[in-house]
């Protein structure tokens, strides 16, 4: 199968400052796509290069097995992107907003294209409103609309819900599922929230100081990264003595009375279990918690300031 994305080799410098190093990675047909790294990390050059913003120094960066280099127009016409925030024309409304886009694009700019994309994205009772009354959460959902006009088989989202409330975050990333999941569109996501990518991304990749450090299926990664675990026990204390002479003796983290906080390995959860019960420690519960922002920080603990652009 032709990865629908594929990048190679990607490097971009600017004088002598290298921001992206021979950066790769695939991005498969349906994938909700998760891009990720800190502050500097070469994110958005990458992303200003996928679409034609910047040119690279050197590398390919291929769309539906084709150049983009070389197919540029063709390639450009089957993505839709939201790069930073979306830009408007304030004192018209968003239809008329929409309208213009799809003159320009030649895309489908009919009153019933429009009212659905403005449906689907939550403005619909607000078509008729000038964009410079909208929020800016409310201008991020109107840029998603712009980004759908053309029905795009890639859309590349940069910070879809910035200045979102959680209703609309949840909105957004339902969206996003359901284009993936009913629409077939393979999405491509940058976003600062972890939590976020966590619950809709399939694969991702994480870049640090330019390069890749990570790429793959999101929950075979976190499946093999550490996990914060948390037991409830008959006694912290004796659990904690009897973890001294074991490979788990670093892996304490905080404890109370009746509770003891490790950091282990998903595999390790059950072997601890049966040693606390062995050493006639009774365990209550076992509650674990993995998420993708520990896994993040793990692989990026050399910034002093992690934040995830």
């Amino acid at each position: 199968m032709i990865p629908v994305i594929e990048v190679k080799h990607l490097h971009k410098k600017f004088d002598n400052f290298v921001a992206v190093e021979d950066v790769n990675f695939t991005v498969n047909q349906g994938d909700v796509y998760g891009f990720l790294g800190p502050n500097g990390a070469g994110k958005s050059t990458t992303i200003r290069m996928m679409t034609t913003l910047i040119k690279p120094t050197s590398g390919e960066i291929n769309f539906f097995g084709k150049s983009l280099t070389t197919d540029r127009k063709n390639i450009l016409s089957r993505i839709g992107s939201i790069i930073e925030k979306p830009d408007f024309y304030l004192y018209l409304s968003a239809r008329k907003n929409l309208r213009i886009l799809g003159e320009l694009s030649k895309a489908d700019y009919s009153n019933k294209k429009i009212e659905e994309l403005l449906d689907l994205v939550g403005l619909l009772s607000r078509a008729d409103s000038k964009v410079k009354t909208y929020s800016y959460g409310m201008k991020q959902r109107l840029g998603l609309a712009q980004a759908l006009l053309h029905d795009p088989d890639v859309i590349i989202l940069d910070e879809p819900t910035n200045g979102l409330d959680p209703f609309g975050m949840k909105e957004i990333r339902d969206l996003i599922l359901y284009l993936s999941k009913e629409k077939g569109k393979t999405i491509f996501l940058s976003s600062h929230i972890l939590s976020e990518v966590e619950m809709i991304a399939n694969r991702m990749v994480i870049l640090n100081k330019g390069k890749v450090i990570v790429e793959g299926v999101v929950k075979d990664l976190l499946n093999t990264s550490a996990m914060t675990v948390t037991y409830d026990v008959s006694s912290s204390q004796k659990a904690k003595e009897s973890l001294e002479s074991t490979q788990w003796k670093d892996s304490f983290l905080r404890s109370t009375d009746t509770t003891i906080t490790l950091t282990v390995k998903s595999n390790d959860v059950a072997d601890i279990t049966k040693l606390f019960v062995e050493k006639s420690i009774s365990v209550n519960s076992v509650v674990p918690v993995r998420s993708l922002e520990e896994y993040f920080i793990s692989l990026t603990s050399e910034e002093a300031n992690v934040h995830v652009r």
